[in-house]
């Protein structure tokens, strides 16, 4: 049996697709794979914000497609560029075990925060909470892969960025040379709802999806059910500074979510009652 993954070109999205590739090799190691390279709308503009194009739905429409149309089997994703909405007649059949899911603040090295100093960020969530951790910085907006924002640093473009640490370790690039990585503190500083998590989309009942269904990491589904719940439920989009993580543990679920930066709420139940938890938590931040 052949599987054909289709994957965005980006250096981080092919080492997700790798990932895929050696989980499904493990569990069943007659499949034989190919791998479909596309190039989605958000990859092909670079000179405009996420929400002047549409939100995160950018980075997954064309990769959607191929599916419908059976050109591709599975689609590999950043859980975190989900859209709340994927398209009819597909599913989310897999993830892969949570990497990091914290973000990290990226400076050349022997850089001194100063008055005015930029950090380049493309996301609301990130700029609200650096601004209270660095009151005295500028933020610029930023698009493009890790490498390319890690260059535009180098150069100069900008004082310091901020970036999800799994895609600098899944990269092998948490110990540059010429910059410094710091991580921050998630109580302080919560990521993106399903921030570290790659999801891996199929048709519907299919042959595939089954396949998926046997490789998939329980927790992190688990994890992944409850913070896209938190999204579904703010009715969010990529214009929506959400933070929220989860962790599973001893049969129970513990969930901390802010819909603004300024307020967190948190709260622990038994794992079968994830989704009325972040349906709660929600309803006491609204």
């Amino acid at each position: 049996m052949t599987i054909k993954i289709g994957t965005r070109k980006s250096r981080l999205a092919l080492a997700q697709t790798e990932m895929l590739i050696k989980t499904l090799k493990n569990r069943f190691p007659n499949v034989e794979i190919e791998t479909v390279y596309i190039s989605t709308t958000g990859d092909k503009t670079l000179d405009k914000p996420l929400v002047a194009l549409g939100g995160k739905g950018v980075f997954i429409k064309e990769l959607e497609m191929s599916l419908l149309n059976g050109e591709t089997d599975v689609a590999v994703h950043s859980a975190k560029d989900l859209p709340t909405k994927i398209a009819d007649g597909l599913e989310i059949s897999a993830v892969l075990p949570r990497g990091s899911y914290g973000d990290v603040f990226v400076t050349r090295n022997n850089f001194e925060t100063k008055d005015g100093f930029v950090i380049g960020t493309g996301s609301l969530r990130r700029k609200l909470f650096a601004e209270k951790i660095y009151p005295n910085a500028k933020f610029k907006d930023i698009r493009g892969n890790v490498d390319t924002r890690l260059k535009k640093l180098l150069n100069g473009e900008y004082d310091a960025l901020v970036l999800a640490k799994a895609g600098l370790e899944r990269l092998d690039l948490c110990n540059g040379e010429d910059y410094t990585v710091t991580p921050f503190d998630t109580d302080e500083f919560l990521p993106a709802p399903c921030q570290g998590i790659v999801a891996i989309e199929s048709r519907k009942n299919s042959e595939v999806s089954k396949m998926l269904a046997e490789i998939s990491d329980k927790n992190t589904m688990l994890s992944f059910e409850t913070e896209r719940q938190v999204l579904l439920s703010l009715n969010a989009d990529c214009s929506t500074p959400v933070g929220a993580i989860s962790k599973v543990e001893n049969d129970r679920i513990t969930l901390s979510l802010s819909a603004d930066c300024k307020k967190t709420v948190s709260g622990t139940d038994e794992i079968s009652n994830r989704i009325k938890l972040a349906k709660r938590l929600v309803s006491e931040i609204e």
